[in-house]
Protein backbone atom coordinates (compact mmCIF):
# COMPACT_ATOMS: atom_id res chain seq x y z
CA UNK A 1 0.00 0.00 0.00
CA UNK A 2 1.72 3.20 -0.50
CA UNK A 3 2.00 6.20 1.55
CA UNK A 4 -1.55 7.92 -0.30
CA UNK A 5 -3.70 4.74 0.25
CA UNK A 6 -5.55 2.81 -2.99
CA UNK A 7 -7.12 6.72 -4.22
CA UNK A 8 -7.88 6.73 -7.59
CA UNK A 9 -8.63 10.12 -9.70
CA UNK A 10 -11.95 10.49 -11.02
CA UNK A 11 -13.10 12.51 -14.11
CA UNK A 12 -14.56 15.00 -12.54
CA UNK A 13 -16.11 17.58 -15.26
CA UNK A 14 -13.68 20.99 -14.68
CA UNK A 15 -15.69 24.09 -13.47
CA UNK A 16 -15.93 27.00 -15.25
CA UNK A 17 -12.88 29.51 -15.17
CA UNK A 18 -13.51 32.46 -13.18
CA UNK A 19 -11.09 35.16 -13.84
CA UNK A 20 -10.55 36.12 -10.48
CA UNK A 21 -9.29 33.54 -8.96
CA UNK A 22 -10.17 32.45 -5.42
CA UNK A 23 -7.87 32.02 -2.41
CA UNK A 24 -8.02 29.46 -0.22
CA UNK A 25 -8.67 29.93 3.28
CA UNK A 26 -7.70 26.81 5.02
CA UNK A 27 -4.42 25.13 5.19
CA UNK A 28 -5.56 21.61 5.31
CA UNK A 29 -7.97 22.11 2.02
CA UNK A 30 -4.72 22.27 0.22
CA UNK A 31 -3.20 19.27 1.45
CA UNK A 32 -5.97 16.60 0.74
CA UNK A 33 -5.53 15.01 -2.80
CA UNK A 34 -3.21 16.15 -5.32
CA UNK A 35 -3.10 20.10 -5.99
CA UNK A 36 -0.61 19.79 -8.78
CA UNK A 37 -0.49 16.75 -11.40
CA UNK A 38 1.90 16.53 -14.47
CA UNK A 39 0.04 14.26 -16.42
CA UNK A 40 1.80 10.87 -18.70
CA UNK A 41 2.41 13.04 -21.92
CA UNK A 42 3.10 15.96 -20.54
CA UNK A 43 7.21 16.96 -20.40
CA UNK A 44 8.80 19.69 -18.22
CA UNK A 45 12.25 21.28 -17.71
CA UNK A 46 13.38 23.15 -14.68
CA UNK A 47 13.27 24.35 -11.34
CA UNK A 48 9.83 22.98 -9.86
CA UNK A 49 8.49 24.38 -6.01
CA UNK A 50 5.54 23.90 -4.68
CA UNK A 51 3.86 23.98 -1.44
CA UNK A 52 1.69 21.67 -1.94
CA UNK A 53 1.07 17.74 -2.95
CA UNK A 54 1.98 17.16 -5.92
CA UNK A 55 2.07 13.94 -8.68
CA UNK A 56 4.05 13.59 -11.92
CA UNK A 57 2.85 10.47 -14.51
CA UNK A 58 5.24 12.39 -16.98
CA UNK A 59 8.77 13.64 -17.87
CA UNK A 60 10.46 15.76 -15.73
CA UNK A 61 14.49 17.35 -15.56
CA UNK A 62 15.84 19.86 -13.25
CA UNK A 63 15.26 20.46 -9.52
CA UNK A 64 12.03 19.90 -7.39
CA UNK A 65 11.14 20.94 -4.24
CA UNK A 66 8.25 20.05 -2.79
CA UNK A 67 7.13 20.68 0.86
CA UNK A 68 4.09 17.92 0.44
CA UNK A 69 3.81 14.63 -0.44
CA UNK A 70 5.03 13.74 -4.00
CA UNK A 71 3.56 10.37 -5.73
CA UNK A 72 6.05 9.52 -8.64
CA UNK A 73 3.53 7.45 -11.15
CA UNK A 74 4.68 4.48 -13.02
CA UNK A 75 4.71 6.74 -16.13
CA UNK A 76 6.91 9.05 -14.61
CA UNK A 77 10.68 9.44 -16.04
CA UNK A 78 12.20 12.27 -13.59
CA UNK A 79 16.05 13.12 -13.94
CA UNK A 80 16.17 15.56 -10.69
CA UNK A 81 16.96 15.82 -7.21
CA UNK A 82 13.66 15.44 -5.37
CA UNK A 83 13.27 16.81 -1.54
CA UNK A 84 9.39 16.86 -0.60
CA UNK A 85 8.28 15.21 2.75
CA UNK A 86 7.02 11.74 1.99
CA UNK A 87 7.88 10.60 -1.26
CA UNK A 88 6.64 7.41 -2.91
CA UNK A 89 7.78 6.39 -6.51
CA UNK A 90 6.43 3.72 -8.71
CA UNK A 91 8.04 4.67 -11.46
CA UNK A 92 11.72 6.34 -12.50
CA UNK A 93 13.98 8.79 -11.03
CA UNK A 94 17.55 9.29 -11.82
CA UNK A 95 18.98 11.66 -9.24
CA UNK A 96 18.91 12.50 -5.31
CA UNK A 97 15.50 12.06 -3.23
CA UNK A 98 15.10 13.60 0.24
CA UNK A 99 12.65 13.22 2.60
CA UNK A 100 10.82 12.31 5.79
CA UNK A 101 9.29 9.30 4.44
CA UNK A 102 10.70 7.58 1.35
CA UNK A 103 8.54 4.41 -0.37
CA UNK A 104 9.95 2.38 -3.70
CA UNK A 105 7.10 0.30 -4.70
CA UNK A 106 7.63 -2.46 -6.96
CA UNK A 107 7.77 -0.78 -10.38
CA UNK A 108 9.84 1.88 -8.70
CA UNK A 109 13.62 2.69 -9.79
CA UNK A 110 15.69 4.78 -8.45
CA UNK A 111 19.40 5.91 -9.72
CA UNK A 112 21.19 7.86 -7.04
CA UNK A 113 20.99 8.57 -3.10
CA UNK A 114 18.05 8.04 -0.98
CA UNK A 115 17.92 10.00 2.66
CA UNK A 116 15.32 9.52 4.71
CA UNK A 117 13.94 8.82 8.12
CA UNK A 118 12.06 5.96 7.01
CA UNK A 119 12.47 3.90 3.59
CA UNK A 120 10.45 1.01 2.67
CA UNK A 121 10.56 -1.57 -0.42
CA UNK A 122 8.74 -2.95 -2.13
CA UNK A 123 10.10 -6.63 -3.91
CA UNK A 124 10.88 -5.75 -7.47
CA UNK A 125 12.13 -2.24 -6.34
CA UNK A 126 15.08 -0.72 -7.87
CA UNK A 127 17.57 1.31 -6.12
CA UNK A 128 21.43 2.11 -7.35
CA UNK A 129 23.27 4.63 -4.68
CA UNK A 130 23.72 5.05 -1.22
CA UNK A 131 21.06 5.14 1.58
CA UNK A 132 21.49 7.20 4.73
CA UNK A 133 18.53 6.81 7.33
CA UNK A 134 18.83 10.34 9.35
CA UNK A 135 17.08 10.54 12.63
CA UNK A 136 14.53 13.10 14.47
CA UNK A 137 17.25 16.28 14.05
CA UNK A 138 18.88 16.21 18.32
CA UNK A 139 18.12 19.46 20.01
CA UNK A 140 20.55 22.43 20.63
CA UNK A 141 22.59 22.22 23.67
CA UNK A 142 22.46 24.69 26.11
CA UNK A 143 24.89 27.34 25.06
CA UNK A 144 25.40 28.84 28.75
CA UNK A 145 26.51 25.68 29.93
CA UNK A 146 30.23 25.00 29.35
CA UNK A 147 31.55 21.16 28.64
CA UNK A 148 33.19 21.40 31.84
CA UNK A 149 30.09 21.96 34.02
CA UNK A 150 28.38 18.86 32.62
CA UNK A 151 31.31 16.39 32.94
CA UNK A 152 32.62 14.65 36.05
CA UNK A 153 35.90 15.27 37.39
CA UNK A 154 38.74 12.54 37.39
CA UNK A 155 41.75 12.93 39.00
CA UNK A 156 44.69 10.83 39.44
CA UNK A 157 45.45 10.73 42.80
CA UNK A 158 43.19 8.98 45.47
CA UNK A 159 41.57 11.02 48.21
CA UNK A 160 43.54 11.60 51.36
CA UNK A 161 42.38 11.56 54.93
CA UNK A 162 41.92 14.56 56.46
CA UNK A 163 43.46 14.38 59.96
Amino acid sequence: MSIFGNRRQTDIPAPALDPKPSVLTSTSAAMIGFETVLGRNSVLEGSFRCNANVRIDGVFSGQLEITGNMLVGETARITADINARNISIAGTVNGNVNGRKVQILRTGRVKGDIRATALTTEEGAFIDGKITMIGEEPKPENELSSPLESSPIVTDSPPTAAG
